[in-house]
């Protein structure tokens, strides 16, 4: 694997950057799972190129700002059903469901391009727990009750809450949503019946920008 631009980012150099990178978030996997998570990293810059799905373009790059990201959220998958929304190509969903096989995730994207490259990893890393839904988050009804509800890149967090909580279920459902630097903001303008469970800022293995994972539940039925 070659990082683009010429640079000689080699495929032994990505996978040691891999090994440091969860090794500093204590997510031991087996080679496996790490081997899934490069073959994942490999679809995105393989479609990256025809279909824009990412700003980021680099091979170490997309590992850090991307996959490593997306598995800063691994301390709060409990519970059976995870459903992410607003997935894009799959983040944080394929990495997460990569680490955690015994649990389900639905990964929701309106944007039928990137879908189409959620089935696509789905069937090429072999993910039987990964459901890919193109649809919008109003319109969708699941099967069972969701445990965990993720957002990466989706909206605001007042938005996040409106767009979700007609599957919230109060004292199951928590909504964990990530953000660049603390959303104070965004925190006062939170609707009626949801507060804060957690705040915690994280630390992305080889990114040097802020990232926060806030963690919300519903106080009463809506």
């Amino acid at each position: 694997m070659k990082a683009r631009g010429g640079d000689a980012m080699t495929s032994d150099a990505i996978r040691a950057q891999l090994d440091t990178g969860l090794e500093e978030l204590g997510l031991p996997l087996s080679q496996v799972q790490k081997d899934k998570l490069l073959e994942y990293l490999a679809l995105l810059l393989k479609w990256n190129t025809a279909f824009n799905l990412s700003g980021v373009k680099d091979a170490s790059e997309m590992l850090s700002r991307h996959i490593l990201d997306s598995l800063t959220l691994q301390p709060y998958m409990q519970g059976e059903r995870v459903l992410d929304v607003g997935t894009g190509p799959g983040l944080p969903g394929v990495p997460l469901a990569i680490c955690f096989p015994d649990k389900r995730f639905d990964l929701l994207d309106s944007n039928g391009k990137k879908s189409r490259f959620v089935f696509q990893a789905k069937i090429q890393l072999g993910l039987d727990n990964v459901t890919a839904q193109n649809v919008r988050i109003e319109l969708y009804q699941p099967e069972a009750v969701i445990d965990v509800i993720v957002s990466r890149a989706f909206s605001s967090l007042r938005d996040f809450v409106e767009l979700t909580k007609h599957l919230v279920q109060p004292g199951r459902t928590r909504l964990v949503a990530m953000k660049g630097l603390y959303p104070e903001e965004e925190l006062a303008l939170l609707p009626e019946g949801f507060v804060v469970n957690k705040a915690q800022k994280v630390t992305v293995p080889g990114y040097t920008g802020e990232r926060h994972i806030i963690e919300l539940s519903a106080t009463s039925a809506e």
